[in-house]
């Protein structure tokens, strides 16, 4: 299964015949995408399946619709167990962005969140998961991949946001603040602590 989410609304890529939601089912072979994404942004639907025969050859195909922008990103536990957020747009963010040439995703993942937060020791532990969404840049629809890792810090001093990429904040938060910041964020942001939390 593939969850692209546009506006915080789920277009998902299914081969399973198993409705586990109350969005419309449509097959995907039978659909033209461009009319999917005006029911989510212009139309009243909260999220749509696309049934695939063979779900990866679709999602190639999917893509191929838009530009796809490569970015990685860090979920950061401290030594108190408390995650590190961002805060920008008026909403509570994990740090993440995109790929610079010659960089491995994970080298990304730590440079960005370094920079995101101004935090060092960073200690990758692991991949956690890869969220999708789709957005408009210079009159186009671009998909984002963002891959994520788990990371540890012993960082105690002062964070820094990186204020000229629009972030306001940055702290870590422990569990009952974050269940607070999960009430304005992003459905791909709680993917990433879903995923977290079932490890």
């Amino acid at each position: 299964m593939y969850k692209v989410f546009i506006n915080d609304k789920p277009i998902i890529l299914t081969d399973s015949l198993k409705k586990t939601n109350n969005f419309p089912v449509y097959i995907f072979n039978e659909t033209v995408i461009d009319e999917i994404l005006h029911k989510l942004i212009k139309g009243n639907a909260k999220g749509i399946n696309l049934f695939c025969a063979n779900l990866e050859m679709a999602w190639k195909k999917f893509q191929r619709n838009f530009a796809v922008v490569v970015a990685a990103g860090g979920l950061v536990v401290n030594n108190s167990n408390e995650i590190l957020f961002i805060y920008r747009n008026n909403t509570w963010d994990l740090p993440k962005g995109r790929i610079e040439e010659g960089e491995s995703i994970e080298e990304t993942a730590v440079r960005e969140v370094e920079e995101e937060c101004g935090i060092q020791n960073l200690e990758l532990q692991s991949y956690l998961t890869t969220t999708y969404h789709l957005f408009f840049m210079d009159d186009s629809m671009q998909i984002k991949v963002t891959h994520w890792y788990f990371m540890k810090s012993n960082f105690y001093k002062k964070l820094t946001p990186q204020v000229e990429e629009g972030i306001t904040k940055v702290a870590f938060k422990n569990k009952q603040q974050v269940a607070d910041a999960l009430q304005n964020t992003y459905e791909n942001i709680k993917l990433v602590l879903e995923t977290y939390n079932k490890m």
